[in-house]
């Protein structure tokens, strides 16, 4: 099978180890830079180029599209999906979870836990609109931010308000979410790959700070899931159509809260703190639909010709 990690980075751990992944099971792995693909379509004949490449022998492709070209990666996973190559994650799945807004109403809408949020156009009520989540403290949030990177923790009212002010002045586009006391400073990454969870971590925030993203200095730990919180990161992960994602979680006195369903969620902190080959578990869950599609395949039946009779 030929498989294409869609990267523009070759040397991010978590290209890396996918590549490493493939190879040691037998495959051929190749990096394409999604953002300078190229699509052509046409009645019945949908191409992709890729350095004046045509991409029609491509198998499957794992997506790992980042936040600042989710639009054009998206389509570029499209195109694939057209042309019948199997994708790690579907395009929709890939722009449902990348939209913070959507994926929770999606989730609210499924009943699945999460910690109380707001969301409006403009500062007019914004009184109102702390009310709604609660009060101070509360965390403010951009919907475009990744890594931790928009992401504010307002302890008063005052504070709050400002922020908000300042974050809609400059034309973004913010929720504002309950602050969860009891989680101090931790939260909980579960990776879950074709609706099991293959790993998990708690991820610790630095001292004097609240947000535990490994990129912000934050610490990760094994650990192991209850009942309750395996079940909310399967639950998550189906909602969106994801079939592999993190999951990520925050634990309150009401359960497991999701935070936000990452569909490329890096494998640097959870094959570090679990021990475990996550790369090959994407690989795996590749091959079984790749099998599963040749299965499905008609099968051509050769005709034997009939031999002339001798008169």
């Amino acid at each position: 099978m030929k498989i294409a990690v869609l990267s523009t980075v070759k040397s991010l751990y978590s290209t890396r180890r996918l590549v490493e992944a493939a190879q040691q099971r037998g495959h051929e792995c190749v990096v394409i830079d999604h953002s300078k693909c190229y699509v052509g379509i046409q009645q019945g004949k949908p191409s992709i180029h890729y350095k004046g490449q045509d991409l029609s022998d491509i198998d499957a492709i794992i997506p790992r599209i980042g936040a600042s070209v989710t639009f054009y990666g998206s389509a570029i996973v499209r195109q694939f999906e057209v042309m019948d190559v199997i994708s790690a994650n579907p395009s929709q799945a890939i722009t449902r979870s990348r939209d913070k807004l959507r994926c929770l109403q999606i989730l609210s809408g499924a009943g699945i836990g999460l910690p109380i949020t707001g969301f409006a156009r403009t500062a007019s009520d914004v009184d109102d609109l702390i009310s709604m989540v609660g009060g101070a403290p509360l965390v403010i949030k951009l919907l475009e931010g990744t890594q931790g990177i928009g992401v504010v923790l307002a302890e008063t009212k005052k504070a709050a308000s400002s922020v908000i002010e300042a974050f809609y002045g400059l034309g973004n586009n913010i929720l504002i979410q309950e602050y969860i006391k009891e989680s101090k400073g931790s939260d909980i990454r579960a990776f879950v790959v074709d609706g099991k969870v293959v790993g998990a971590m708690k991820r610790t925030a630095k001292e004097g700070e609240f947000r535990s993203n490994i990129h912000r200095g934050g610490t990760a730990q094994v650990i192991r899931l209850n009942k309750a919180e395996r079940e909310t990161a399967i639950a998550a992960a189906a909602q969106l159509g994801l079939t592999v994602c993190g999951v990520d979680m925050i634990p309150s006195d009401r359960g497991p809260l999701v935070l936000e369903v990452n569909s490329s969620p890096g494998l640097e902190g959870i094959e570090k703190a679990t021990k475990k080959d996550i790369a090959s578990e994407i690989i795996q869950y590749i091959e079984r639909q790749y099998e599963l599609k040749r299965a499905q395949m008609p099968k051509v039946v050769k005709k034997k010709k009939k031999r002339e009779s001798k008169l």
